[in-house]
């Protein structure tokens, strides 16, 4: 049989607190997220990174002094590989620590596979994350001499494991609920953007909206059920919203109990163990919410990697390079051409 690479994507995150700094640097000298020219973007890098490094040491610091969304990923990898068989191999490659995409080419080379799927860990395509991962890994993988076929898994927004998963914590959530504290409000938490990324093409809202679409039909749920928020805003760019700390001061002043739910999180890590289980259930208690509990990322459940490795078996059953749903261009409408088509 044919032995397959697959290369899972996360951004990852920094190891110790002395790595927060250099972390933080990568990350803000990625070209996808600082659109400008070397030396500036170095330049802009170092100073952001350098003023940010405190607070984010800070965060770090009430999780261990380290990111666990590497020992998560190695995980997920170990159980997908149990779950594919002997046949496959994942590897990992971080976006912005270790390991990044020049080790995992090293190490996907030594193995010598036949073929490579490539599997970001972002079930939401945005250029400035599964974007920015396959282009870094393409250049690691031609500096690494690796040659076997290459095919991508570009999104996967509305796959049905990672719905039932997501759907699944929810249903848990829901049948916990305390009666006497009223019908809850369900908020569908994802990483925010800027705008005018969203404005240059950047389908990631609209892969959101798809991902909560299919999860409110999952539960029977209506949109002012279930509504979409966005954290992690920094900057003074005008990012997407609502935002989700603007919905918890919204259902305090309503006296609506929350339930939180990482939509595009698929493993644990700083912004759902610190922002959402720390400062935003803080934030909630301050705003007069009754009741707040945020479900976990979908992380290993079984739906979630049955999911991935679907994506992985019809990208190995394919004989030529496909688009995700069997070739249909998801992003057409908003778009002119297909991310993965237009990365690959």
């Amino acid at each position: 049989m044919a032995r397959t690479a697959v290369i899972l994507f996360n951004l990852g995150g920094p190891d110790s607190a002395a790595a927060v700094e250099p972390f933080l640097f990568n990350l803000f000298a990625d070209p996808s997220i600082i659109a400008l020219p070397n030396p500036l973007r170095w330049l802009i890098a170092k100073l952001i990174s350098s003023r940010r490094a405190p607070v984010a040491r800070e965060i770090y610091a009430k999780i261990g002094n380290a990111s666990p969304l590497l020992p998560n990923t190695q995980v997920q990898a170990k159980v997908l590989d149990e779950v594919l068989g002997p046949d496959f191999k994942s590897f990992i490659a971080m976006r912005y620590w270790n390991p990044r995409a020049d080790e995992t080419a090293t190490a996907v080379a030594a193995w010598n596979p036949d073929e490579i799927i490539l599997l970001p860990l972002y079930p939401q395509y945005s250029s400035t994350t599964t974007g920015s991962s396959l282009k870094e890994w393409h250049r690691a993988a031609k500096a690494a001499g690796l040659t076997p076929r290459a095919q991508a898994v570009c999104c996967y927004p509305s796959e049905t494991g990672f719905i039932d998963a997501l759907a699944g914590n929810v249903q848990t959530a829901l049948d916990q609920w305390p009666s006497d504290v009223g019908t809850p409000r369900i908020l569908l938490s994802a990483h925010g953007l800027p705008k005018r990324t969203i404005e240059r093409g950047d389908p990631y809202q609209a892969h959101v909206e798809e991902t909560a679409a299919a999860l409110r039909l999952k539960l029977g749920l209506s949109e002012s059920d279930a509504v979409v928020c966005y954290q992690s805003r920094v900057g003074p760019l005008e990012w997407l919203g609502p935002s989700t700390d603007h919905e918890i001061k919204r259902a305090g002043s309503e006296k609506t109990g929350l339930i939180v739910v990482p939509i595009a999180f698929v493993s644990e890590h700083s912004e759902t163990l610190v922002e959402l289980d720390i400062e935003y259930r803080h934030l909630a208690a301050n705003s007069g919410v009754p009741r707040y509990v945020r479900v976990p990322a979908v992380g290993t459940a079984p739906a979630f990697i049955e999911g991935l490795a679907g994506l992985v078996r019809a990208m190995r059953q394919r004989s030529e390079r496909i688009l995700p749903d069997g070739g249909k261009r998801r992003c057409a409408k908003i778009l002119g051409f297909c991310p993965c088509e237009d990365m690959l």
